[in-house]
């Protein structure tokens, strides 16, 4: 789910429908529990509301700690990509985690872009005492439904937040972990001739490409150095020969000594939008 900066038109009459009935009894316990969430984060983060001030929703007093998430989430055009948050949660007494009363979960949000992902179900927690307990959710990111932009690639803020639907309550917090949301990236090699005869010349071309978020589709990654890396057929470790600069479309291009049968493969290091990837080794048979 993708909120930017308009958040508070889009809670409207359904999360005022989801506070007006208990969650065990809305028709779409999923809907209800996206659209709390919606109306407790634009609250918290306009200090409005998208109805008079006796619909602002009340503090819970609950708070997040110990938030762990994965370093980087990769991100395609099409696939669904669902990142787990675990996290410990601290509550009053005045209701019961795991009561159909009471839902919470984990969000990313990108305060530059006014990005915000969350996932379409609440967290699942277990009691570890009255008022604690370990908490796992998921953010889920569907790419190919237009929820994120270019420009969204890079860092993001991890907070979770927790609604209780009877009393029209919400608690958030913010700025708990990082992770990196980036564009997932492919790299081919193609070595030839093959066979070829020991010390004459190999050439070893391929390209460097990203997902695109905008148009789902992948393109040239490009003005990338990336590394021409070479094995021998006896070896498991791939020793650095060169580093070459991918062009205006993400191609590469470049040649080399045959010394011994072995494999070639390109390698990108990777950077904060883009993860790192490595290309299949290409076996060139040497004689």
């Amino acid at each position: 789910m993708r909120i930017r900066a308009t958040v508070a038109a889009v809670t409207g009459a359904l999360a005022l429908s989801a506070f007006v009935v208990p969650a065990a009894q809305a028709a779409d316990a999923a809907s209800s529990y996206k659209a709390a969430v919606a109306k407790v984060h634009s609250h918290a983060k306009s200090g409005n509301s998208a109805f008079s001030s006796a619909a602002e929703p009340a503090d819970l007093g609950v708070t997040f700690s110990n938030v762990k998430i994965a370093s980087a989430i990769k991100v395609g055009i099409s696939n669904h990509v669902a990142a787990t948050v675990t996290y410990t949660l601290t509550h009053g007494d005045s209701y019961v985690v795991g009561s159909t009363d009471f839902d919470n979960g984990p969000f990313l949000y990108k305060p530059s872009t006014g990005g915000f992902l969350m996932g379409e179900a609440p967290a699942t927690c277990t009691a570890t005492s009255a008022t604690t307990a370990n908490c796992t959710g998921l953010v889920d990111i569907h790419p190919a439904d237009g929820e994120l932009l270019n420009i969204d690639a890079g860092t993001w803020k991890v907070g979770a937040i927790a609604v209780q639907y009877s009393s029209d309550a919400g608690s958030e917090g913010d700025d708990l972990a990082t992770t990196k949301v980036q564009r997932y990236s492919k790299l081919t090699v193609n070595a030839s001739p093959e066979p070829v005869t020991k010390g004459k010349t190999i050439t070893v071309t391929g390209k460097l490409s990203r997902a695109n978020w905008e148009d789902n589709e992948y393109h040239g990654y490009t003005k990338q150095s990336v590394k021409l890396q070479y094995r021998k057929k006896s070896s498991s470790t791939y020793t650095t020969l060169k580093t070459i600069t991918s062009d205006s479309t993400g191609s590469l291009k470049t040649t080399t000594t045959a010394t011994a049968d072995g494999y070639y493969r390109f390698s990108y290091a990777g950077g904060t939008t883009t993860p790192a990837v490595n290309a299949t080794g290409d076996y060139v048979d040497v004689r």
